[in-house]
């Protein structure tokens, strides 16, 4: 069995005090991976800052499923950008430290 560092469902629902069907929905939006093995579900440790967030965007601020996939989605396009805003900076303070040379 190779599920040693996976989270299984059942147990981070009791933990969360949430529905096995949030996760499910999630799951079915596309914004975290459920594995499957030996008839049992499993969340990857590496998802769950991830999927906190989307249970306090629900529980919490009352924002739908939906609303959590267009926040996801706006959330990695802003990273995205963000990160390409750092390697342009990086190249620009190279081009810089050479003109000045």
């Amino acid at each position: 069995m190779k599920n040693k560092n996976l989270i299984q469902i059942k147990q981070f629902c009791i933990y969360h005090e949430i529905e096995n069907t949030f996760i499910t929905e999630l799951n079915n939006y596309g914004l975290i991976h459920i594995i499957t093995e030996e008839n049992d579900e499993y969340l990857e440790p590496e998802q769950l800052p991830t999927i906190e967030k989307m249970i306090r965007m629900h529980y919490d601020l009352k924002i739908n499923l939906e609303g959590i996939d267009a926040i996801a989605h706006l959330l990695n396009k802003i990273e995205t950008l963000q990160q390409n805003l750092n390697m342009v900076q990086n190249k620009l303070r190279i081009y810089e430290e050479r003109q000045s040379e």
